[in-house]
């Protein structure tokens, strides 16, 4: 589904969200987990994934963020490593997208559920 004409798009993974009380702050949080599993897949090279420090979200459990030149950029919530062949399947359709607007109805029910935010292109 993936498309080497679209450019990269960028998966970046909060490595240090965690809902109050969730995980004890001496244990692997849920993005420090969903990252090392995201780099054990075989996700399309023209998908950039990176660690961040905090995406601010930490009341929607672990949370992504999607962007690319051009496009629109999403945040999405609520994510961990059980379902990495979501986020997966959700970034491959998103860099496949030319703008970043993936249909709704397209998009894995995950992502329908926990939109965090969705912010306009740069050049928009």
């Amino acid at each position: 589904m993936s498309d080497q004409t679209t450019p990269p798009a960028e998966l970046l993974v909060c490595t240090k969200c965690r809902r109050a009380g969730d995980v004890p702050d001496d244990e692997v949080r849920p993005g420090t987990l969903l990252l090392e599993a995201l780099n054990g897949t075989d996700i399309p090279p023209n998908i950039i994934v990176k660690g961040v420090e905090c995406l601010s979200n930490c009341k929607q459990g672990c949370s992504i963020a999607l962007r690319g030149p051009g496009r629109w950029s999403y945040v999405y919530g609520n994510i961990d490593a059980a379902i990495v062949d979501v986020v997966v399947d959700g970034a491959t359709r998103y860099q496949s997208s030319a703008d970043g607007l993936v249909p709704w109805r397209e998009r894995p029910e995950h992502f329908r559920k926990n939109c965090i935010a969705r912010i306009p292109p740069l050049e928009a």
